[in-house]
């Protein structure tokens, strides 16, 4: 049982896009920030801001180079040096895309298989490891590749969408299953956008209430909880059988889960009343959405993700800091809080459908490997609350 963890990651998304030319091209984070180069650095920096838990994964499309087959060489060398240094990683295993030879994104039936076997030679090759997201920020992956068109199958239709959502639940239950027969008392931290949808006018309110349930739907499946009729049916209409929804129910996880809540400025929605969304700014924020999030599930929480660029960083620190500081006097079992990512990110201005390489200053220390701002102030913060945040209530609330 992880006591609260102070947190950071290391950006490794990997999803196909189509470039202007027509050429398909793999985006890969890790080589857009250099972190092939600075792994050693990027450790060693996350330790000196005393950042004791890093969500961290392998590159997947580049480790399950085929059915039954991996190259361990780059995720050995990282995840022993990891263990030397004396950072826990929360093994982020699959980050919006899959390997070539999968084809058809998360549209291919056949991947959840495949990827559960990659989840269980993972956790055979590292027994040590006991904190897992299987498979990130399911909701945006099956939007981005089903719904909007934009990453790796780049499909724009509901069937789409239920079906990368469907595999991408599938695949990450079934990975669950495959780990906790190998690893001793994992913890599932299920790293999930959180979102909302707000009416524009009295004509917008109910497809703002649908919109509403469906934000749901990953974490509903995940989880197995009973889903409302609107998404039920329009799972039904839109490809997700009977028979898929039954398979949800009857393989619920027996595991110690925490649901994580990503926020970021762009989460919250603004309907209009020509049925499409536009950001609205934060309007509730992260406090009301994981109250929201949390009075659903009922499973402790970690806040998984945020950021801002500069020069608003520090305070947007300070701000989700507050907020998840009073849900934890509500008595909501927090139990760690993450400034995603480490370093600057690269193109995320477009959310990597364009190859820029432009750098956007999101990370506590700038490509450089230099301290930003906001990275100091992550410092300070986790000098002054560290001793402040006994881990003993948590446990208890939780009745371990």
């Amino acid at each position: 049982m992880p006591g609260f963890m102070f947190a950071s990651g290391i950006e490794n998304s990997y999803p196909t896009i189509r470039l202007p030319s027509g050429e398909v091209s793999r985006v890969d984070e890790m080589a857009k920030t250099r972190h092939y180069a600075c792994w050693k650095e990027d450790f060693q920096l996350a330790k000196s801001l005393g950042v004791d838990f890093l969500r961290y994964g392998p590159p997947y499309y580049s480790t399950h180079t085929g059915p039954g087959r991996y190259d361990w060489s780059f995720a050995d060398e990282t995840f022993n040096e990891l263990r030397a240094v004396g950072i826990t990683p929360i093994a982020d295993l699959c980050h919006f895309g899959v390997p070539d030879w999968v084809g058809d994104g998360f549209q291919n039936p056949d991947w959840p298989e495949y990827f559960a076997e990659y989840a269980a030679a993972f956790a055979h090759r590292y027994p040590w490891v006991r904190l897992f997201t299987p498979v990130n920020e399911i909701f945006v992956a099956a939007t981005f590749s089903g719904l909007y068109g934009w990453w790796n199958e780049r499909l724009s239709s509901d069937r789409a969408f239920v079906t990368a959502l469907r595999n991408l639940c599938r695949a990450n239950v079934r990975a669950m299953q495959e780990i906790v027969k190998v690893c001793e008392r994992p913890t599932f931290i299920q790293s999930e956008s959180s979102e909302y949808f707000h009416p524009e006018d009295p004509s917008c309110i109910r497809r703002s209430d649908f919109l509403n349930e469906r934000r749901f739907l990953s974490l509903d499946l995940t989880y197995s909880h009973p889903l409302t009729v609107p998404v039920h049916d329009y799972l039904l209409e839109h490809g997700m059988t009977r028979d898929d929804q039954r398979w949800f129910e009857e393989n619920r996880v027996k595991a110690l889960c925490i649901m994580g809540t990503d926020y970021y400025v762009t989460n919250e929605h603004l309907v209009r009343a020509d049925g499409t969304t536009h950001p609205s700014g934060e309007i509730f924020g992260y406090y009301v959405l994981t109250r929201q999030y949390y009075r659903r599930y009922r499973l402790p929480v970690m806040h998984t993700e945020t950021n801002i660029a500069e020069p608003d960083a520090v305070p947007w620190l300070w701000k989700e800091w507050a907020n998840m500081v009073r849900l934890r006097q509500d008595g909501i079992p927090v139990m760690g809080f993450t400034w995603y990512s480490l370093t600057d990110q690269v193109d995320w201005d477009t959310a990597l459908r364009e190859d820029n390489d432009r750098v956007n200053p999101l990370g506590l220390c700038d490509l450089d490997r230099n301290l930003r701002p906001v990275g100091k102030a992550y410092r300070k913060l986790i000098s002054q609350w560290r001793e402040m945040l006994p881990t003993e209530s948590v446990v208890l609330a939780l009745g371990y």
